[in-house]
């Protein structure tokens, strides 16, 4: 399976600094092929999903600010 690479903008992470994976910002062709997974991208500004290896980066510039 072919590894992407998803640069995110900070108004794209939830409240807590994460994301979703599957997710439609994927461009995925099946976003639902596997388990629903919490990503911690705010952290350390990039989070691999372990299921398909999809890399969910914030874009460079971007910061969290978290509640």
């Amino acid at each position: 399976m072919s590894q992407a690479t998803v640069e995110l903008l900070a108004k794209d992470l939830n409240a807590q600094g994460g994301v979703f994976c599957p997710s439609p910002k994927a461009d995925m062709k099946l976003w639902n092929s596997h388990p629903k997974v919490y990503l911690d991208v705010a952290r350390t500004g990039e989070a691999k999903c372990p299921y398909c290896g999809t890399v969910y980066r914030l874009k460079a510039g971007e910061h969290f600010h978290g509640h």
